[in-house]
Parts: structure tokens; sequence; C-alpha cells
């Protein structure tokens, strides 16, 4: 499997996902459009989030990327067939500590902005259904370096288009973490990824 470095997921995904209310009418294409529209104005204009202002950076996650997510089905891929070993009590806590490990570590990472540019090259729906869900293509132009290609898998719900994977460079992040939970699991079980998420959380807490 190829290797992404997670600080540029990190970024990227910062980058482009921050989004601002969107109507249920609102397409997923310009969902990511807004967005990154968005998300560099706001980098822009906050100094201190480029100076790595925690609290700051956790106030702009949680008001403007987790609610445009689909934490659940999210933690069910990056699971696998483990999901189903988990009762309902893990399940939610293996959702909470994914979605502040993510929050933690994504934090860290918006201070490494430096003009990055989001170009959106369009979309495409995963099937025929008239629900299907919408993968959107987009580039991440550095201000020096190669372009990188991002995918976003997105679902339209009752409130708006949610994420529930990225693609960096054909790579899938819920994929990437699906191997160290496995790992996780095998050696300590449910417990123990729950655990280990907790532990990895205050870690990104101190980086």
């Amino acid at each position: 499997m190829k290797l992404i470095s997670k600080s540029w997921i990190s970024l990227l995904f910062v980058l482009s996902l921050v989004a601002n209310a969107q109507s249920s009418m609102t397409s997923a294409t310009d969902t990511i459009k807004n967005t990154a529209n968005d998300v560099i104005a706001t980098l822009k204009a906050d100094k201190a989030i480029r100076n790595g202002d925690r609290q700051k950076a956790y106030a702009l996650i949680n008001d403007k990327v987790l609610p445009h997510f689909d934490f659940v089905r999210m933690t069910r891929l990056a699971m696998g067939k483990n999901w189903r070993k988990a009762d309902d009590s893990q399940k939610s806590q293996l959702v909470d500590n994914f979605r502040s490990l993510l929050v933690r570590t994504y934090a860290s990472s918006l201070s490494q902005y430096k003009d990055q540019i989001v170009q959106i090259k369009g979309s495409e729906k995963t099937s025929d259904e008239a629900d299907a869900d919408v993968i959107v293509h987009t580039v991440i132009v550095p201000s020096g370096g190669n372009e990188i290609p991002i995918d976003y898998a997105m679902e339209k719900q009752a409130d708006g288009w949610k994420v529930y994977d990225i693609r960096v460079d054909g790579v899938s992040l819920v994929t990437n973490y699906r191997g160290e939970f496995n790992e996780q699991i095998i050696r300590n079980g449910v417990d123990g990824l729950i655990k280990a998420l907790q532990e990895k959380s205050k870690l990104a807490e101190k980086k």
C-alpha cells in the first residue's frame, strides 16, 4: 500500500473541508468549493491559527468541520469486519475517540498552511441511483512542488452532504486507519483499541 504523510493528510483535510452552513440543496461540489474558499480566507486572516493557537483551531474545527462529517460511517469503515465485534457502548466510544483523535491531529496541521490553492476537477456519482453517493475530485496546488489529487467521498443526508472518506493520491484515509485498528484489535481486543485511541489523542494534544 502506498504510504502518505499524515501531516499532509491533516493539512489537506482541514484546508478543503472546513465548511460554512450548507443547505440540503447545495451540491457536493459546491460544498467543497465553498469550503476551500472559506478555510483559506480564514487562515490568511487569522495569524494566531497559523502560529499554532490550539484553542482557535479547535473552535474552527468544532464549529465548521464536524457538522459536515459522518463520523459513525467513517469509524465503521475504518473498523471493517471488526465493527461487528463491538457492542453498542464500544461503538459509541470508538466514534467519540476517533473523532477526538482526528480533531487533535488536524488542529496541529493548520500552522502548515503556505498559500496552497484548491482546484475543483469535477465529480461523479458512485451509481445510477438517484440518491447515490458522490466522489468530488480536487487537486491541491502547493506554492512549490507537484499537485496533489484529493478525492472526497460524500453522502447526501437530510441536513446536507457529509464526507465519510478522503483519498489522497488514491490512498483512502479510512483504509489507512483500518490496518492500525485491526492490529490493535488482534493484540488487545476492541477495548484495547479504544484505549489506544485515547492515548493517541493525548499525544496529539501535546504536539
